[in-house]
C-alpha cells in the first residue's frame, strides 16, 4: 500500500483517468462497430465523422497509439466508399 500522501492521490487519479479511458475506448469500439455494420451509404457517411473524431480524441490523449487510429480510420473509409 502507499506510504506518502502523494502516492495516495496519484493512485486515486490513476484509477479515474483508467475507468475514463476505458469508457472511450469502448465507446469508440461499439461506434466503429455500428459503422461497420451499417449498409445504408448515406448513414455511413453521416457516421464517419462522429467516429473519426473519436478515434482522433483517443490517439491524442494516447489511449491508442496514433499509427493504429490511422489504421482503423482508413479501413472504415475503404468500407463507406465501397457500401
Amino acid at each position: 500500500m502507499a506510504n506518502h500522501k502523494s502516492s495516495e492521490k496519484r493512485i486515486r487519479q490513476t484509477e479515474a483517468k483508467r475507468l475514463q479511458n476505458r469508457y472511450y475506448h469502448k465507446t469508440a469500439r461499439n461506434a466503429m462497430k455500428a459503422l461497420r455494420n451499417t449498409t445504408d451509404k448515406s448513414a455511413a457517411e453521416a457516421l464517419l465523422p462522429k467516429v473519426t473524431a473519436m478515434l482522433d480524441k483517443l490517439a491524442k490523449k494516447n489511449v491508442i497509439h496514433k499509427n493504429k487510429a490511422g489504421n482503423l480510420k482508413g479501413s472504415l473509409q475503404v468500407h463507406v466508399n465501397s457500401l
